[in-house]
C-alpha cells in the first residue's frame, strides 16, 4: 500500500494557470511544497508556489531535471505531452496517470472508452476522412462535430443543423481538420458536472452535482444544488464514482453531464483534473476540489464533501468583468477569486465570485439572474 506523502514533501504541478495556482494553495494548507512547470511566464501558479521551472512540457533535459526536484507530479490542464509525461511516470508517480490524460485528450478515445464501460454517451461517429464525411447524411442531422484534441470553451466545432448546412460543410471540406468527431445533438434540458476524486486507497468521494450555463461557449456560471430529482444527483454520482473506479483514477476528475429532455443522463467529456465548473466547493464545502485533488494524489485520507451551503458561482471574464470587482468586494455572503492575470484580455478567465446561502436558501432564477454581471452593451 502506497504510504501517504509526509509534510514538507514537493509536488509537482505541470500547468501554470489559475487551476495549478488554487491547487497549489491547498497544497500549502497541508505542509506541501509545490513546485509548478509552466511552457511561459507570467504564470499565475507561480505567485502562490515554492518553486517555478519555465521550459517545454516535451523537452527531455526540463522534464528531468523537474522530476528531480518532486516527490509526486500533477497536472492542471490537458494540452500536455503524452510522451513528456510517460517520461515523468518513468521518474515519479504522476497522477492522475498519463493513460487517464490520453483518453481525456482525444475525443474518438474517451468516446470509446466511455462506450466500452457501458457508460452514457451520444450517439456517435469517427470522421477520418472526406469518406467519413459523406456518411454523416446517413447518420442523420442536427449533429454537432468537434475536433478530437485541443477544443476548449467551445472552440474547434462545427454545428449542423441540416441538409442545407452540411453541404456548405461539405463545399470546405478539404479545409476541415480531420480527425473530427460526429455527434448527434440531443434534445437538451440542461448541463451538470460531478467532480469525483479517488485515492490510492480506492476510496471515492462526490461533490454535489452543479448545472452549467455557458454564454459564447465559455462557462459563465455554476449553481448547486442543481434544481434536478433526487435520483438524478444519485445517478449523476453513480456515473462519476463508476468512472473513476474501472478508469484507476488517482486524483480528481470533472465529468461533464448533459441531461435531455427525457431526464436520462448522457457523459459530454471528462477532464482528469480540478474544473471551473467545481470552484463553488471552495466556499460551500469545509474541503474544496483543490484539497481534495491534493490529499488523492497525496494518499491522504479523503473526507465528506458534504456541503455547508448553497453556492452560486460566476465566472469573470475579460476587462468588461472586472470594471465590476470593487462593487462584487463590498457584498455580504460574496468571495472573491482572482487569478492574478496582468492582461483582462476579451474571453479570458480573470476570476469568479462564489455566492453563499444557507442549504435550502439559494435564490431563484429571477433573484440569480439579478447577481450575474451585467454591462451597458447587453
Amino acid at each position: 500500500m502506497t504510504p501517504a506523502l509526509p509534510p514538507g514533501s514537493t509536488i509537482g504541478i505541470i500547468g501554470g494557470g489559475q487551476l495549478g495556482r488554487m491547487s497549489a494553495v491547498a497544497a500549502s494548507r497541508l505542509g506541501y511544497h509545490v513546485h509548478i512547470l509552466s511552457a511561459s511566464t507570467p504564470a499565475p501558479a507561480a505567485e502562490t508556489a515554492a518553486k517555478l521551472t519555465v521550459g517545454s512540457y516535451d523537452d527531455p533535459a526540463v522534464l528531468e531535471a523537474f522530476a528531480r526536484e518532486c516527490d509526486v507530479i500533477t497536472f492542471e490542464f490537458e494540452n500536455i505531452s503524452a510522451a513528456g509525461l510517460r517520461q515523468l511516470e518513468a521518474l515519479r508517480p504522476v497522477h492522475p496517470a498519463g493513460r487517464i490524460l490520453e483518453i481525456s485528450q482525444d475525443r474518438i478515445a474517451e468516446k470509446t472508452t466511455l462506450s466500452a464501460m457501458g457508460l452514457p454517451v451520444a450517439s456517435w461517429r469517427s470522421v477520418q476522412n472526406e469518406d467519413d464525411l459523406a456518411t454523416l447524411k446517413d447518420f442523420g442531422f442536427p449533429l454537432i462535430l468537434k475536433t478530437t484534441r485541443f477544443g476548449y470553451d467551445g472552440k474547434g466545432q462545427f454545428r449542423v443543423s441540416d441538409e442545407t448546412a452540411f453541404q456548405q460543410l461539405w463545399n470546405d471540406r478539404q479545409n476541415l481538420p480531420y480527425p473530427l468527431v460526429a455527434e448527434k445533438k440531443i434534445d437538451f434540458a440542461r448541463e451538470l458536472s460531478v467532480m469525483v476524486a479517488r485515492n490510492h486507497h480506492g476510496d471515492i468521494r462526490c461533490f454535489d452535482p452543479s448545472e452549467n450555463r455557458h454564454r459564447d461557449g465559455i462557462l459563465r456560471m455554476s449553481m448547486v444544488p442543481a434544481p434536478v430529482a433526487p435520483e438524478t444527483i444519485d445517478e449523476a454520482q453513480r456515473i462519476a464514482s463508476c468512472l473513476a473506479k474501472d478508469i484507476g483514477l488517482v486524483g480528481i476528475l470533472g465529468v461533464e453531464l448533459f441531461q435531455n429532455a427525457d431526464g436520462q443522463l448522457i457523459i459530454n467529456e471528462i477532464a482528469p483534473r480540478p474544473h471551473n465548473s467545481g470552484h463553488w466547493t471552495q466556499n460551500a464545502c469545509i474541503i474544496d476540489q483543490f484539497e481534495m485533488h491534493i490529499r488523492a494524489v497525496a494518499g491522504l485520507p479523503l473526507p465528506s464533501t458534504r456541503r455547508h451551503s448553497d453556492g452560486f458561482m460566476h465566472n469573470l471574464i475579460g476587462p468588461d468583468d472586472m470594471a465590476l470587482v470593487p462593487a462584487m468586494m463590498e457584498e455580504d455572503n460574496a468571495a472573491l477569486h482572482l487569478y492574478g492575470k496582468a492582461e483582462a484580455r476579451p474571453g479570458r478567465k480573470m476570476g469568479h465570485i462564489n455566492r453563499i446561502f444557507p442549504r435550502g436558501g439559494l435564490p431563484g432564477e429571477h433573484a440569480l439572474a439579478q447577481l450575474q454581471p451585467v454591462h451597458p452593451q447587453e
